[in-house]
């Protein structure tokens, strides 16, 4: 389902041969492949890095980047070196809270990508790590070279701030943070290899569904057995309605992260268009995780209590925090790109906190934009295979308004006001049973 080894497939017009053509994007940046034949094989046509470049960071904003820096660090120590302090200092107690917990954290991840943003887009344009666009896509031609990669800013802030400030003796914290990582090296061994082998030619298609199966089953796993999750499911609008699993809830948790991890993937096709998404689910599960956390919400809104599942709002807050952070610099026209570090890492963390908070049949309505953009990529692939006609003008399905006419900017702001409305509809589930 998710072969080719690729971000999204870019199936284009009627003056393209072959099935389609796929699209393999940095954070922001369209990379289109080769068109594809109706029997899977490519043709890889290459493009160089163009002379264009962002402007480099002003020493200003250096300055002042070091600055968040040194803030961030100041609040992350705050909790280390207060809280021992609350049994004889009642003004301490506030640090027991999750909650306050998580905006400290949140600030935290925030300084700190801010301030490694400049610092990793000057070191990748030395190193010349940089994004190559493919023929198929020429509208994105003037974005090559584009320091990429950037998602290991955001991956860097979240488990730093969330390590920091996050209790952890709490086993779910750990799992978390090793989904994202573990998501995040499959994602840099891929751009890595993109670099070294030129034209996008990184992890095969299977490579890549294996490696996410792996770890989407490790963590399945360490969930049924080490943390004996409960294998119920919580049914969206239905409120007497919670299936058991069994053993199947190893192989469903699995999905959902590796589905997850991909739909982003593909979401990532114009500058801050994945991000915006990832922030409204975000902000979305740190509302689900905190109520499945506290018993007397829980039981009052009768959804699952999930012991411990109160501390996930530290990661959600610092995922959030250090997804603003990137948002900074990929804003359009985007200083530095996701990559695929930064796509497979942000959906399989999304993946993992929502299987945590027992919330995982919301997923599909929180990230609608995620789900609308992998369907239509697959409807594209599969209908030109039966009919050798199109559907779409270009998938996913991002490209297709982008070829009709609409502005980069405003297929973003579209898509980020949809990711809102599903966002809020998402939370609506908690009471509209």
């Amino acid at each position: 389902m998710w072969e080719g080894g690729n971000r999204s497939e870019a199936c284009l017009g009627e003056s393209t041969v072959g099935a389609g053509a796929i699209s393999a994007r940095g954070a922001g940046k369209s990379e289109a492949l080769a068109p594809v034949s109706l029997n899977g094989a490519a043709s890889l046509p290459g493009a160089g890095f163009a002379s264009a470049r962002s402007p480099m960071p002003s020493r200003r904003s250096s300055r002042w980047t070091g600055k968040l820096a040194t803030l961030g660090a100041l609040l992350s120590m705050l909790y280390l070196l207060l809280f021992p302090g609350h049994q004889s200092h009642a003004i301490f107690n506030v640090l027991r809270y999750e909650t306050f917990r998580s905006v400290l954290a949140g600030l935290a991840a925030l300084a700190l990508s801010l301030a490694l943003g400049p610092i990793l887009i000057e070191r990748f344009r030395a190193a010349h790590i940089g994004q190559t666009i493919r023929d198929e896509v020429p509208q994105h031609l003037k974005k090559a070279g584009t320091p990429t990669m950037g998602g290991l800013l955001i991956v860097a802030s979240c488990v730093l701030a969330t390590l920091l400030l996050a209790d952890l003796r709490d086993g779910f914290v750990w799992l978390a943070a090793a989904v994202m990582v573990g998501y995040g090296a499959i994602g840099l061994t891929d751009d890595l290899l993109k670099l070294k082998r030129g034209r996008g030619a990184g992890l095969t298609g299977p490579q890549k569904l294996v490696s996410q199966t792996a770890i989407a089953l490790l963590a399945a796993l360490a969930l049924f057995g080490w943390l004996r999750f409960d294998t119920h499911l919580m049914v969206p609008f239905f409120k007497n309605v919670h299936p058991d699993l069994s053993w199947a809830y190893v192989p469903f948790a699995a999905l959902v992260m590796v589905a997850c991890s991909n739909a982003v993937n593909l979401t990532d096709g114009l500058d801050g268009l994945a991000i915006g998404p990832v922030i409204t689910v975000s902000l979305c599960y740190w509302a689900f995780t905190w109520i499945a956390g506290n018993v007397k919400l829980a039981r009052y809104l009768d959804v699952a209590h999930v012991q411990g599942a109160g501390e996930l709002t530290i990661f959600c807050m610092t995922l959030i925090a250090a997804s603003l952070g990137f948002l900074w610099y990929n804003a359009y026209p985007a200083s530095m790109m996701m990559g695929d570090v930064g796509a497979l890492s942000l959906g399989g963390a999304l993946g993992i906190i929502a299987v945590m908070a027992k919330q995982e049949l919301v997923l599909p309505i929180a990230g609608g934009v995620f789900v609308i953009e992998a369907a239509s990529t697959i409807i594209q692939r599969y209908y030109y295979k039966l009919t050798h006609r199109r559907i779409f003008r270009m998938a996913p399905l991002h490209h297709h308004f982008e070829l009709g006419g609409w502005p980069e900017t405003v297929v973003v702001t579209r898509f980020w006001i949809i990711s809102i409305i599903c966002a809020l509809i998402a939370l609506s589930t908690l009471k509209l049973r």
